[in-house]
């Protein structure tokens, strides 16, 4: 999986008909998304329960590029290798979410998985910058994780530190929540390459309706050119 910072859309599917998901990832990525992001919650961590290792293992088949796993449980070392062997090609585990991230983020990469590193809108860019040489993806969180669907917080500034600090490591800047085409550009703009969309990309679609998703990729794409 060679680098690249051209502007990514990774659709969430805790926005998809949870029916129907490999169907959903099939048509999302065909309309356009370039990664599948998977947002897993433990109802610890955050305030609600979504899906496990298992869920990502039967959408693997389904997904032909990136999938996306976005850790937002504590403790996270013991389900690492489970979420390593049902195919994520990122893992992403957040800050807040125990006391030894560094050993966490040795540990996903140790996995064969791409290491990621998530920051809620409370926690600074400074947070992660001893951790920059041993991860391949920073999430900024635009919301308070634990729900879809809910407002953008701006976190412009924190985007633009963490680029500044970034510099020319190859490390994704993703952005999760409250995504539309109206936010994208800011976040864009300030250097963030990865843009996860829930509703903003599946409302309005379907498996036997997919051209909304395809029109909602677009317009999020043609808001940050």
């Amino acid at each position: 999986m060679s680098f690249d910072r051209s502007l990514k859309i990774a659709p969430s599917i805790l926005s998809a008909d949870f029916a129907n998901f490999g169907a959903e990832c099939e048509a999302v990525e065909a309309q356009g998304a370039d990664w599948v992001h998977v947002d897993v919650m433990d109802g610890h961590f955050v305030p609600n329960i979504t899906f496990g290792p298992s869920t990502c293992k039967a959408i693997r088949p389904h997904i032909k590029g990136v999938m996306d796993v976005h850790l937002m449980i504590a403790p996270v070392d013991p389900y690492i290798e489970a979420f390593a062997e049902s195919g994520a090609d990122f893992i992403t585990a957040h800050v807040e979410a125990g006391p030894h991230i560094h050993r966490t983020l040795q540990a996903i990469r140790g996995a064969g998985a791409k290491a990621g590193v998530a920051l809620n809108p409370a926690t600074p860019a400074s947070a992660v910058e001893e951790l920059l040489d041993m991860v391949d993806l920073v999430c900024v969180m635009t919301v308070n994780p634990g729900f879809g669907g809910q407002s953008f917080i701006d976190m412009t500034a924190k985007v633009a530190k963490l680029r500044a600090m970034i510099g020319d490591r190859p490390i994704h800047i993703e952005i999760d929540g409250g995504v539309t085409p109206a936010t994208a550009p800011l976040v864009a703009n300030a250097g963030a390459d990865v843009l996860v969309a829930g509703s903003a990309v599946f409302g309005g679609g379907s498996v036997s309706n997919p051209a909304p998703y395809g029109e909602n990729i677009r317009a999020i794409r043609d808001a940050c050119a």
